[in-house]
């Protein structure tokens, strides 16, 4: 896997990956920057909780749940000092779907933090890591 960053003046950053896609990274306004893309640490984030959902999605599919939608709503903490490394992060994911398995959701996110997830557990090397979830009926 590789990636690009390129400086673009000020504190901004774009970001190419093997794939082909482009992030734009800056710092808010108090820090140099002009606020034109997300944080770093805020892409780290994203990419966590993209896997991980990208997992629960896959492990429900192939469970045989008519799984809809899949949210995961994510708040984290981060320590005080440099470095700010995330310390908590807790996940709860909205599932929606019909007659779906509690058990096989729960399944499916023990499976992801424990198994699959390489962000997810990668940063559990310095965060604690907790889920949740919800189960909406879809009609």
């Amino acid at each position: 896997m590789k990636a690009n960053i390129k400086w673009t003046g000020d504190v901004s950053f774009t970001g190419t990956a093997e794939s082909g896609h482009t992030v734009i990274m800056d710092g808010a306004p108090e820090s140099g920057g002009q606020n034109k893309g997300s944080r770093p640490m805020e892409l780290v984030l994203i990419g966590m909780g993209g896997c991980t959902a990208y997992d629960v999605v896959h492990i429900l599919r192939k469970s045989r749940q008519e799984i809809t939608d899949c949210v995961a709503e994510i708040e984290a903490k981060r320590a005080e000092t440099d470095p700010k490394v995330f310390t908590n992060i807790h996940i709860h994911f909205i599932v929606t779907g019909k007659n779906l398995d509690e058990k096989k959701v729960q399944h499916a996110i023990e499976l992801s933090a424990t198994k699959y997830c390489s962000a997810s557990i990668m940063i559990g090397k310095t965060a604690k890591i907790t889920h949740d979830f919800e189960l909406i009926e879809s009609e």
